[in-house]
């Protein structure tokens, strides 16, 4: 399968501003580019290329006074093949897991455990661990958080997603990862392209998707408690412990997001007839 993936972002800054952005895809995906991913400026930029701390690309510019749009367009290949279940992948042992894996069990600025923890054990606690338990907070997750566009809330919290019951797909990805942390299974936060690829279209503009990963049997897995069911055609760009690791852009000055365009969609070839 052939998707094509890109974006306009559009800037406005009353000066000079630095800026951070989280907007290639993440280098496990460079390998299946069809074409180049180029993120391009319409104003004279010099971007400086880094990887940070939990392997994501990362760009930094400084972005001059007045609009500027970021762009890029590409082409990607995908399997086609919907999200991987491993109903029987298991919980590891903490003293088991990879040291790097440790910090994706720690409370987070979104992901607060503390406030969270007794609830997570006294619900799910007598379900069976590993994949069956994941699967349990995500059934919660899904049916708990009624997703709005109208509501999302950057300041919001995991634990604020819980008692508020709406919010956007970062709010059902906090939440899960929350839980996920508080019964032991390390969980990070994923961000990236989810077009409407093997389902009905969805009325709504698109737009980036968030999700998130645990780790069972050694491997990291992807969930999705907004939509709770696998899915085709995921184009991870970042990880990290919750949207602050991945967001994608980080302005160190003023700046208002002028545009934003998102383009996920399956190239469909034509046979003749």
């Amino acid at each position: 399968m052939r998707i094509r993936a890109g974006y306009n972002l559009t800037f406005e800054c009353p000066a000079a501003t630095p800026m951070l952005l989280v907007l290639e895809i993440h280098p496990s995906r460079r390998i299946d580019l069809l074409t180049e991913q180029i993120i391009s400026f319409d104003r004279p930029i010099e971007p400086r290329g880094y990887i940070d701390g939990f392997g994501n690309a990362c760009t930094r510019i400084e972005a001059p006074a007045g609009l500027t749009m970021i762009s890029t367009l590409f082409e990607i290949y995908d399997s086609g093949k919907p999200d991987v279940v491993a109903a029987d992948a298991v919980q590891h042992d903490i003293k088991d897991l990879p040291d790097e894996v440790l910090v994706f069990l720690l409370g987070s600025r979104y992901c607060d455990t503390d406030r969270l923890g007794d609830f997570a054990w006294a619900n799910f606690a007598n379900t069976p661990s590993g994949w069956p338990r994941v699967q349990a907070i995500c059934d919660f997750v899904h049916t708990h958080i009624a997703f709005n566009y109208q509501n999302a809330d950057p300041l919001r919290t995991a634990h604020g997603g819980y008692i508020d019951k709406t919010g956007v797909c970062r709010d059902f990805a906090h939440l899960a990862i929350t839980l996920c942390r508080c019964m032991n299974i390390p969980a990070r936060y994923c961000t990236g392209y989810l077009g409407d690829i093997g389902v009905p279209p969805a009325p709504d503009p698109m737009d980036f998707s968030a999700w998130f990963e645990v780790y069972l049997s050694g491997h990291w897995f992807a969930f999705d408690a907004r939509h709770n069911k696998p899915r085709i055609g995921r184009i991870l760009m970042a990880t990290g412990r919750d949207a602050t690791d991945v967001a994608l852009s980080t302005s160190f000055g003023a700046s208002r997001l002028a545009g934003f365009e998102v383009t996920t969609e399956e190239i469909v070839t034509g046979v003749d007839g």
